[in-house]
C-alpha cells in the first residue's frame, strides 16, 4: 500500500469514527453504564452513588453500576473516568477533592473543569462534628477547650489528606484557632470506623454515612457544619450557631455531590443523563428518602454543575494554603 492511500484509510476510518460516535448517542444506552466512585466502599460518594444508580437503572432501562477505584484522594478512580473513551458508558461520581487535589499536588494528573464535562449536581449535605462518646465533651465550645488545653494532642480521623472531613477539620482549625491533628485513613468507612474504636477523639464524617452511627449511640454528634440545621436531626445545633460570639460564627461545610463525563461526550449524551438525574432526584418520594438521610436534593443544570466547582476551587485554595495542607 503506497503513503497515499495510507493516509486515505486513516482519513476514512477516522471520518467513520467520528460519524459513529453522534450515531451511537441517539441510541444511548445500549448497555451497562458505570459510575466510578473513586473512594472506599461505606464513605459518602459512595452512598449517594449507589442510591442514585439504582434509580437511574429503572429509568434509563439499563443498569448503572457503582465501581469504586479508589486511593491517593480520589485521583485514581478520577484518572480511570478521564482516561476513558467519551461515549457515557464510564462516568464519575465525586466531590470536593475533585477540585481541591489540584492544590495539593505539584502535578495534578487533572482538571475538574478542563478534562470532564459535568452532568449534574446530584445533592449536598452537612457533616458532623462527632466525637467518641467517653470523651467529655458534649458541645462545640467544650470541644474547642479541650483541644486548647491540649495543643496537638487531640486527633481527628479524615479519609485521606484533602478529602472532605480533612478540609472540614482545618477549616475547623483554622477559624477556632485550634490546632486538632489528622489522623488519615482509607476512606470515610474507615474513619469512622477509628472514632468508633476510640483510636481518636473526634471526626468531621458525612452525615449521610454517619447518622445511623448517632443514633445507635456509638459517636456523639455536637453539631452540623451547614449554615441551617439538617432536616434528619433538628434538635442538633449548627457549628456557628454553638459559638455565636467567636471565630466560628463564619463556620460553614457542605459537601456537594457532581456527577461528570470524560471531556467530549455528545451534548446529547450529557442532556439525556441530565433530564433522568433531574427526573429522579426531583420526584417527591426521592427528595424526601434523600432528606431521610439528610441530604438536600440539588438536581442542576450542566451550566450550573460547572460554576458550582470553579466557584469551589477558589473557595477551598485559601484554606489549603493557610493551613500548609499537602498531599503526602
Amino acid at each position: 500500500m503506497n503513503r497515499f492511500s495510507t493516509v486515505m484509510t486513516a482519513g476514512l476510518a477516522l471520518a467513520a469514527a467520528t460519524v459513529a460516535l453522534p450515531a451511537a448517542a441517539q441510541t444511548y444506552p445500549s448497555k451497562v453504564i458505570r459510575l466510578v466512585s473513586p473512594f472506599p466502599p461505606g464513605g459518602s460518594v459512595d452512598v449517594v452513588g449507589r442510591l442514585l444508580a439504582a434509580k437511574l437503572s429503572e429509568t434509563l432501562g439499563q443498569q448503572m453500576v457503582v465501581d469504586n477505584r479508589s486511593g491517593a484522594s480520589g485521583v485514581i478512580g478520577t484518572e480511570v473516568v478521564m482516561n476513558s473513551p467519551p461515549d457515557g458508558y464510564t462516568l464519575l461520581i465525586n466531590t470536593i477533592p475533585f477540585v481541591t487535589n489540584q492544590f495539593l499536588m505539584p502535578r495534578a494528573p487533572y482538571d475538574p473543569l478542563r478534562d470532564f464535562v459535568s452532568i449534574s449536581l446530584v445533592a449536598s449535605s452537612p457533616s458532623f462534628v462527632t466525637v467518641h462518646p467517653p470523651l467529655p465533651v458534649r458541645s462545640i465550645q467544650e470541644l474547642i477547650a479541650l483541644a486548647k488545653a491540649k495543643p496537638g494532642q487531640l486527633f481527628y480521623s479524615a479519609a485521606g489528606v484533602g478529602t472532605n472531613p480533612h478540609i472540614a477539620g482545618e477549616l475547623f482549625n483554622l477559624l477556632a484557632g485550634v490546632n486538632m491533628v489528622a489522623v488519615q485513613y482509607k476512606g470515610g468507612g474507615p474513619a469512622d470506623q477509628a472514632l468508633i474504636a476510640g483510636d481518636v477523639g473526634v471526626t468531621f464524617g458525612n452525615i449521610s454515612q454517619e447518622i445511623g452511627f448517632v443514633k445507635a449511640g456509638r459517636m456523639r454528634a455536637l453539631a452540623v457544619t451547614s449554615a441551617k440545621r439538617n432536616s434528619a436531626m433538628p434538635d442538633l445545633p449548627t457549628v456557628a450557631e454553638s459559638a455565636p460570639e467567636g471565630p466560628l460564627r463564619g463556620y460553614e461545610f457542605d459537601t456537594w455531590f457532581v456527577v461528570a463525563a470524560p471531556k467530549g461526550t455528545p451534548r446529547v449524551i450529557v442532556d439525556t443523563l441530565n433530564s433522568h438525574i433531574r427526573k429522579v432526584l426531583t420526584s417527591p418520594d426521592q427528595v424526601k428518602f434523600y432528606e431521610e438521610r439528610g441530604l438536600t436534593v440539588i438536581a442542576s443544570t450542566p451550566e450550573e454543575a460547572a460554576a458550582h466547582l470553579e466557584k469551589e476551587q477558589k473557595k477551598w485554595q485559601r484554606v489549603i494554603r493557610e493551613r500548609g495542607i499537602k498531599a503526602e
